[in-house]
């Protein structure tokens, strides 16, 4: 009976092909939380592929209707071993996004695992189903061997992340007796790259909204009316360009956070932005006296992720009556969630976009959070990494993109500790997304030590 033993273990699941099947079973639920159709899914996905699993190691389970009517069901689950034990919250989703079905490259379908050298496609496949399958076996690894975990774990599956986590705080608010921990470890997200595990402790939050300028009842003939009516489509850039300069530096004042502390500076001092597949990162892009981590993960950045005015597909020889633009704010811990829209529109008032209407969109998004990167949990987690992998992880304060961490932090009042087991050239969200075997392997290992060192107190 040795740590070394429960790596073992997960190691010989790994090898033996046991990792792969499971993940294509899982995989092959079309838990499609965005289409309504897939609501039966959703609920077949945690009876069957989870529930009894977590039952055959010892978890007693309890599967609850969402409060939210928007939200797919959520799973409870808890191994107690004894009360003067650490506890540990652990968390998964079980839902993708849509299927995208049709735009995966010739010889990939997303409900199917297809295994091409060293990565797995499927939809959910990185996002999130292997990911908590990695624990979950994990988790059986340490018990094969020791017969015993050592800790108590709670676990959360929910159905409704790829929709803002619908009713998960109203889950965790009404059942906080039943999810409370010494800490959160979870899993979700990509490393920073692939051959170097990573830990964060928090994340950027999101406000996605619409810039809306109608100016008059449909369109007219540009011949018979340029120069004579206002264009919504030039108007509406105008006001873009006010929002951040020409390199996206942004310039709503509120929007500038100050939480960039040297503590935050030194744990992203040295970090890569690049790293396995992706595009080629734009140094000169973003704001300027910032490196590149700090801009992804201590600063806020706004994008437009669509645009229209007129009709792109069939354009004609009119001049639109109207424009509209989809924005979203990315932004860290410092920045007043309350007040960036009424920060937005101070700003656009005082520019003299009075005319320009901003609708926030009704889908739930997360809370930016972050975790001191000194706080004890962390160094355990990075000890037990490192004592299982030769060298240390990568540390972030909080990832760059958006998780339900806030739920963990703000009501359950966790320290919260996540552990990616993919990587950021996975296509997330998009067609032919996948996983990598290396990393895969790789996270069985690390998370079987961290689960064997939780149990030796």
């Amino acid at each position: 009976m040795s740590r070394t033993s429960a790596i073992d273990a997960a190691t010989a699941y790994f090898e033996d092909g046991r990792f792969q099947s499971e993940l294509a079973t899982l995989v092959a639920y079309p838990t499609e939380s965005q289409n309504p159709d897939a609501a039966p899914e959703l609920m077949r996905y945690l009876k069957e592929a989870i529930q009894p699993r977590l039952e055959k190691i010892g978890f007693s389970t309890e599967i609850l209707d969402n409060p939210d009517p928007r939200g797919g069901p959520l799973l409870i689950g808890e191994r107690h071993e004894g009360d003067d034990l650490t506890t540990v919250l652990t968390y998964g989703h079980g839902d993708v996004i849509r299927a995208q079905d049709g735009m995966w490259r010739e010889g990939l379908t997303p409900f199917e695992l297809i295994e091409e050298g060293d990565r797995l496609y499927g939809r959910g496949s990185a996002d999130n189903k292997v990911q908590h399958l990695i624990n979950i076996a994990a988790l059986e690894s340490v018990l094969a061997v020791r017969g015993s975990l050592g800790f108590n774990v709670r676990i959360v599956l929910e159905m409704s992340e790829e929709v803002g986590s619908s009713g998960l705080a109203d889950v965790f608010r009404s059942h906080k007796d039943r999810l409370t921990a010494d800490v959160l470890i979870a899993s979700d997200g990509p490393r920073l790259q692939p051959e170097v595990p990573t830990i964060f402790m928090g994340s950027r939050g999101g406000t996605t909204f619409d810039l809306e300028l109608e100016l008059r009842e449909g369109a007219h003939h540009s011949g018979n009316w340029g120069g004579l009516l206002a264009d919504p489509a030039i108007i509406l850039a105008h006001a873009l360009a006010t929002i951040t300069d020409r390199r996206g530096q942004i310039q709503v004042p509120e929007w500038r956070p100050e939480s960039l502390t040297d503590d935050v500076r030194a744990a992203l001092d040295g970090l890569p932005v690049t790293g396995g597949d992706g595009p080629d990162v734009n140094e000169d892009w973003g704001e300027e006296s910032l490196t590149p981590a700090e801009r992804t993960y201590g600063w806020n950045s706004f994008a437009v992720l669509a645009m229209t005015s007129g009709v792109p597909e069939a354009p004609v020889n009119a001049i639109s009556g109207k424009a509209r633009a989809t924005c979203q704010l990315r932004y860290v811990v410092g920045t007043d969630p309350a007040d960036i829209i009424p920060a937005l529109r101070r700003h656009l008032d005082a520019h003299g976009f009075q005319a320009v209407k901003i609708t926030p969109h009704d889908r739930g998004f997360f809370a930016a959070t972050r975790l001191d990167p000194k706080h004890p949990w962390v160094n355990f987690v990075v000890r037990s990494i490192t004592d299982t992998t030769g060298k240390p992880p990568h540390v972030l304060p909080n990832l760059a993109g958006s998780l339900p961490n806030d739920s963990f932090t703000d009501i359950l009042g966790l320290p919260t500790v996540w552990v990616p087991h993919s990587y950021r050239g996975c296509s997330q969200h998009a067609p032919n997304e996948h996983v990598l075997k290396s990393v895969s392997h790789d996270a069985l290992r690390l998370m079987a030590g961290l689960f064997w060192d939780l149990g030796e107190g």
